[in-house]
C-alpha cells in the first residue's frame, strides 16, 4: 500500500468508527450468500472490515453470530415479515445495531426495515447511506419520498443514479461494483470453446435471444438457478437440437472454471422479455459479467440498462442491440474463430475490471463519503 493509501485509510479510521451493513434479504451460513445483492453486499462488508471495524445485519430463521476474518456476521432471527412479504422482514432489535455504529449502510431503500433504520440513525444522530439494489417492498417509502432520510445515496452504476430519479443530485454519488479479483483471476487454461451465461434464469436475462442466436457448432452453458419453471421449460424447447448445458448446482469454484475456459461470458438481458413483459431495471450493474472478464473472458452484452457502462465495446468485448439475433450470431461466429482476438479482449476486459471495479476500489469510495457525513457532500 502507498503512504498516500495508507495516511487515507488512517484518515476514516480516525472519522469512523464502525459500520453496520444491513442487507434485508434473508441469509444463512448453512446456504451462503444466496444471490446478486446479497453477494455484493457480503463482499462490500468483508473487504470494508479490513480498513475499519463492519458488521453484516441480516436476517434468517433464528438469531446467530459469527465472524468470517475481520468481518462480523449477525443474523437477527425469527423476523416479522411485512405483510407477509418475505424480503420484506423487520425486527426492532435494528434499533440496538443503529446505536452500536457510527454509520449504517442500507441496501435496500423501500422495505421497513432500512427506513427504521435511517429513522433511528436520524434520531440519534448517526450517519445513514442507501444503497438500492431493486425489489422492495410495503414501506411508508410507498407513500412519501424518504430520500431525504438518508445522508446519501451511494449508486452502484450511472444506470442506478439515473433510473432513481437522483441524477444531479448533491447527495447522490457512484460508487461502482466490485469483484474479488483474488478469486476471479485470469488462468493459462484451455478454450473449451464454448460460451457462458451466469445468473438467474429469468425471462429479463433474455437467454432465450442467446440461444436463438447460438450457432448450431458453438455449445452454450447456461449457469444458475431457474426460479420460473415456465421459462425454463420454453429455454429447454428453443435448446432442442444445440449443444446448450443448464446446470443449476455449480458452486464458485465451478464458475470460475466456467469462465476461465469460456470463449465469452454472455449477459444478454431486455427490458421487454419473450412473453412480452417490460422492466424498467434489468441490470443495476451485471456483477456476473464483470466476473466473468475480470477471468479474462471477453464479454458480449446488449445494449440495456448498465451494461455498456462494463464492457468498452471492440476493446474488452462486444455490445449488440437487444433483439438482435443476426448481430449476437456475428459476433459469438467471430469470437469462435479468432483465439487471438479472444485473447486480446480477454486481457484488455481483465485489466480493465481491475483497474475500476475493484472492491478496495469501492470501499474507498463508500468510506470517504461515510467521512463526509452530510446531504452537500
Amino acid at each position: 500500500m502507498s503512504s498516500a493509501a495508507a495516511a487515507t485509510e488512517s484518515e476514516h479510521r480516525r472519522h469512523i468508527g464502525s459500520v453496520v451493513h444491513l442487507i434485508p434479504a434473508l441469509f444463512d451460513e448453512r446456504d451462503g450468500v444466496i444471490g446478486g445483492a446479497e453477494r455484493y453486499v457480503y463482499e462490500l462488508a468483508r473487504h470494508m472490515a479490513d480498513v475499519v471495524p463492519t458488521r453484516l445485519v441480516t436476517f434468517g430463521a433464528e438469531d446467530r453470530t459469527w465472524r468470517e476474518g475481520a468481518l462480523t456476521i449477525r443474523v437477527l432471527g425469527h423476523p416479522w415479515h411485512v405483510r407477509g412479504q418475505r424480503f420484506n422482514p423487520f425486527d426492532v432489535r435494528i434499533a440496538t445495531e443503529v446505536t452500536g455504529c457510527d454509520v449504517v449502510h442500507c441496501h435496500q431503500q423501500h422495505i421497513a426495515a432500512s427506513s427504521f433504520a435511517a429513522l433511528v440513525a436520524r434520531v440519534t444522530g448517526r450517519r445513514s447511506f442507501c444503497t438500492d439494489l431493486g425489489g422492495g417492498g410495503f414501506d411508508v417509502s410507498t407513500y412519501i419520498s424518504t430520500d431525504a432520510w438518508y445522508a446519501g445515496h451511494l449508486h452502484i452504476s450511472n444506470y442506478s443514479r439515473r433510473i432513481f430519479g437522483h441524477e444531479g443530485r448533491a447527495w447522490a454519488h457512484v460508487i461502482g461494483g466490485g469483484v474479488d479479483t483474488l478469486r476471479f483471476a485470469p488462468a493459462t487454461v484451455e478454450r473449451r470453446g464454448h460460451v457462458v451465461f451466469v445468473g438467474r434464469i429469468l425471462p429479463h436475462k433474455g437467454i432465450d435471444g442467446l440461444i436463438r442466436a447460438l450457432p448450431a457448432n458453438l455449445p452454450a452453458r447456461v449457469i444458475g438457478r431457474a426460479p420460473d419453471a415456465r421459462y425454463l421449460s420454453d429455454l429447454h424447447a428453443l435448446a432442442a437440437g444445440k449443444p446448450v448445458s443448464f446446470e443449476h448446482h455449480v458452486d464458485d469454484d465451478g464458475i470460475v472454471s466456467a469462465y476461465r475456459s469460456a470463449r465469452c461470458v454472455v449477459l444478454p438481458s431486455v427490458y421487454d422479455d419473450m412473453y412480452g413483459q417490460h422492466t424498467n431495471v434489468p441490470e443495476l450493474l451485471g456483477q456476473t459479467l464483470l466476473e466473468g472478464m475480470a477471468c479474462g473472458t471477453p464479454g458480449v452484452c446488449t445494449n440495456v440498462a448498465s451494461l455498456p457502462e462494463i464492457v468498452r465495446h471492440g476493446e474488452t468485448g462486444f455490445i449488440v442491440p437487444a433483439h438482435d439475433t443476426e448481430t449476437m450470431r456475428a459476433t459469438l461466429l467471430q469470437l469462435r474463430s479468432d483465439d487471438r482476438l479472444v485473447e486480446q479482449l480477454g486481457a484488455a476486459a481483465a485489466k480493465d475490471v481491475t483497474a475500476r471495479f475493484s472492491w478496495p476500489t469501492v470501499v474507498q469510495a463508500c468510506l470517504g463519503h461515510y467521512s463526509a457525513g452530510d446531504r452537500a457532500s
